[in-house]
């Protein structure tokens, strides 16, 4: 997502999926600060909502994978979050991570949004906090429309899974910035027929080096990755 200058003189944007998940758990405020540290242009998060309704960084509809908790996010409060810190680690609101993103004063951060449930309380932690420049989002089409609903001007980046484009219509309506396919779908030819819609290429989720030059050299304008420091340098030319 387009960050603020001098990042955005940038040929490829660097976008750290989860933060940086090879060195700490995905989707915490170590993760996302690690992704800033390796110079990541935007750092992509997840977003669900407590039994309180706040939003938290997390993908999965349960704490089981990332916390040992086999309690659905939804049926946890905050409060009862933080029982399940770990050292350094726990599961961050929004809020805290955009303020972590907000400090580091030029990335953003990409909020990915399964489903437009989330989309009303993330998108009033937003301008509660003023942030609405510091945010761009992603997922697919229902929640994205639901994010339009909400604000005119906000940053979508339209996920998508196949190799035509979208109906125009959606087009209209969704006003995306990005069209945000898996790396598999990228070609010249889906860079080339994007762009003959008004809409740039961010592609999800290379971790190897080969894959990343590939999408650079094919005209993909942001790539997301795991690996965010070696993406930094393939995108700089430096490996």
């Amino acid at each position: 997502m387009s960050p603020a200058a001098p990042a955005d003189r940038r040929p490829v944007l660097a976008v750290a999926h989860r933060g940086d998940p090879y060195r700490y758990r995905e989707n915490t405020l170590p993760s996302v600060e690690s992704a800033l540290a390796a110079g990541a242009d935007a750092v992509e998060v997840d977003v669900q909502l407590t039994r309180d309704k706040v939003p938290v960084l997390l993908h999965d509809p349960t704490l089981g994978r990332l916390w040992g908790d086999p309690r659905s996010i939804g049926r946890v409060t905050t409060e009862q979050l933080h029982e399940l810190r770990q050292g350094e680690l726990a599961v961050p609101t929004l809020a805290e991570a955009i303020k972590a993103v907000a400090e580091a004063n030029g990335p953003r951060l990409l909020i990915d949004l399964d489903d437009p449930g989330p989309a009303a309380a993330t998108w009033s932690v937003v301008t509660g906090l003023g942030a609405e420049a510091l945010v761009a989002f992603c997922g697919h089409t229902t929640a994205m429309l639901a994010v339009r609903e909400l604000s005119p001007d906000a940053e979508i980046a339209l996920t998508w899974k196949q190799p035509r484009m979208p109906a125009p219509a959606l087009l209209r309506d969704l006003r995306p910035r990005f069209l945000n396919p898996p790396f598999g779908l990228v070609t010249p030819r889906f860079v080339e027929e994007a762009t003959d819609e008004g809409l740039a290429v961010s592609a999800w989720t290379a971790d190897l080096r080969r894959t990343m030059r590939r999408l650079r050299d094919t005209g993909a304008a942001s790539i997301t990755t795991n690996r965010i420091s070696v993406l930094r340098s393939v995108v700089d030319g430096r490996r």
